[in-house]
């Protein structure tokens, strides 16, 4: 017997990067593209939920337009605070296993370490905001889903930093880049690999752990460090390259404030899922590579 796994997002770069994934055999993944099925219909998610005959749901869905969300906060809660919100009462109610996606920007990055699970939220913008009610209506429409915030996500799909910064070192000889915010760059194939282990374990044990998990890369980085290992490992491989010229953020005003330092500590789910996080570098440099194989950057 098949179990079904619907991907909310399929085509955003986690769920495309879900899709790649080598699955059991016993395993059956449905990614409804967005004409097909609108996050933001309510009675369509819980009709496509409720009759789909699914064993898990993974919302990898998101508005993620961090500056326009400013000025377009009905339509960032929408996506990012409601619709998960119905996803997991509608797993709830098909007794459905709910992985739901969720951001570093919900804190205010004033902490200067690692922010663990426990951490009290309190997002600067209206992205983080609005993904922070994602977080809580998931978990109170459904007390064991799982909640795995991620952080600055790249890869070969979508639009993401590192495919900027390759597309820029084409049109010029130095780019400017912001050089005091800090992270964990994470791929969005490593996203996957940590979402797929955790559901597969859930899937066979109804008594793992649900609730909050942390999952990023490991290491650290700012933005302008980011934009240098992407464009070395170009470099190195004869990709585009521009010399990378650190600001700071006072010097690159935008319509969202960001967290100044938003690293996430992911020990929980190297302890209750085992899951490692490799670092963010080494996952850089293989997706840099990946792009220069499949398009020339």
């Amino acid at each position: 017997m098949s179990r079904k796994v619907l991907i909310l997002g399929g085509t955003g770069q986690v769920g495309r990067a879900l899709g790649r994934l080598a699955w059991p055999a016993d395993v059956r993944l449905d990614a409804p593209a967005r004409t097909e099925l609108d996050i933001t219909d309510a009675e369509a998610v819980r009709r496509r939920i409720g009759l789909g005959g699914y064993a898990a749901v993974i919302n990898a869905a998101a508005y993620t337009a961090v500056d326009r969300a400013e000025g377009e906060r009905d339509a960032a809660f929408a996506v990012n605070g409601a619709a998960p919100g119905v996803a997991a009462e509608a797993a709830a109610s098909a007794g459905a296993v709910l992985i739901h996606l969720s951001t570093d920007y919900v804190f205010d990055g004033r902490a200067g370490r690692p922010y663990a699970e426990d951490d009290a939220p309190a997002p600067l913008n209206v992205y983080g905001a609005s993904k922070l009610a994602g977080e809580r209506a998931v978990l109170a429409a459904l007390p064991e889903a799982t909640v795995m915030r991620t952080s600055w996500i790249v890869g070969p799909d979508g639009s993401n930093f590192l495919k900027t910064m390759l597309r820029l070192a084409r049109e010029r000889d130095a780019i400017q880049v912001v050089d005091d915010q800090t992270g964990r760059p994470t791929a969005a194939s490593d996203v996957a690999r940590a979402v797929q282990a955790v559901l597969l374990r859930r899937l066979d044990d109804p008594a793992a752990p649900g609730g909050l998990l942390h999952f990023a890369g490991a290491g650290r980085a700012t933005w302008a460090e980011l934009a240098r290992a992407v464009l070395d490992a170009s470099r190195a491989l004869g990709g585009p390259y521009a010399e990378v010229r650190p600001i700071p953020t006072r010097e690159y005003p935008t319509p969202a404030r960001r967290p100044a330092d938003t690293r996430l500590a992911a020990e929980r789910i190297t302890r209750d899922y085992g899951v490692r996080p490799r670092p963010w570098d080494e996952a850089v440099a293989e997706i840099v590579a990946e792009r220069l194989r499949g398009t020339g950057a």
